[in-house]
């Protein structure tokens, strides 16, 4: 999965005809997020071309606050002229899958 820093995110954001895509927010220390990760790394097994990031969020107060982050680790799904949808509950990779398959659907 590929890190974007900050800048690297801020810019997928702002590109007009970015394809829709996926990032998961985490924190280093965090024992859940390295969970998350790891089922994300089998979703993406499954799913080379799904369109999923990942970014520290300790390096990005600013758009935690903007976007209204409760906790880590959260997915942010982020389709074109649509709601950003924010995951929060990782309960199975199968969960995790159907809810990432839109962004390949889309």
């Amino acid at each position: 999965m590929q890190e974007l820093s900050k800048q690297e995110l801020l810019d997928r954001l702002n590109l007009e005809n970015s394809e829709s895509f996926a990032v998961f927010l985490y924190t280093p220390f965090c024992g859940t997020c390295k969970v998350t990760e790891r089922m994300l790394d089998i979703i993406l097994t499954m799913q080379p071309t799904l369109p999923l990031f990942k970014s520290n969020i300790n390096f990005m107060p600013n758009l935690a606050r903007a976007w209204q982050i409760t906790s880590v680790p959260c997915i942010v799904i982020i389709e074109r002229e649509k709601d950003m949808q924010f995951i929060y509950r990782m309960q199975s990779v199968d969960e995790l899958y159907r809810q990432l398959l839109t962004l390949i659907q889309n």
